[in-house]
């Protein structure tokens, strides 16, 4: 399982939205600026966050976005797959999906669950309130 530039980027939009917010929509060019990314890029990804209901549009000239929720409430496990769907490694493990012949027999399975649920811990445990703790834990380092 790889995770995809567009799964990165919507993990780095909406931590900009979240980090970024002081009462007024955020434009997503300052967004894209900020994040050394396409605006291009960023409007197909806010569309996917949009429809999703994950962020909230703001028209007219001091328009941009912002989240519907607090940073809190944010998984990183929903906007991965929102925007990359299943985050197994392997089909056989995929939730709801049954299609080896050898799911009963077959020793590698064990594996390839162990390292789902692995991921999953991880994913459905970090919040975006945790990456802007971690992100200003990590600007308050300083080297001499």
């Amino acid at each position: 399982m790889r995770i995809s530039t567009k799964g990165r980027y919507a993990l780095r939009l909406m931590l900009d939205l979240a980090t970024n917010y002081s009462g007024e929509p955020i434009r997503l060019k300052d967004a894209a600026q900020r994040q050394g990314i396409s605006e291009k890029y960023l409007e197909q990804i806010i569309s996917i966050l949009n429809k999703a209901g994950y962020v909230r549009s703001i028209r007219g000239p001091m328009g941009g976005y912002m989240l519907q929720r607090s940073p809190e409430e944010y998984t990183v496990g929903m906007i991965l797959r929102l925007t990359e769907g299943s985050l197994a490694p392997v089909e056989c493990v995929e939730e709801g999906i049954s299609t080896c012949d050898r799911e009963d027999d077959c020793v590698t399975r064990i594996l390839w669950k162990k390292l789902n649920d692995a991921i999953n811990g991880v994913v459905d445990h970090v919040t975006l309130g945790d990456l802007m703790e971690w992100q200003a834990a990590k600007s308050d380092e300083y080297v001499i």
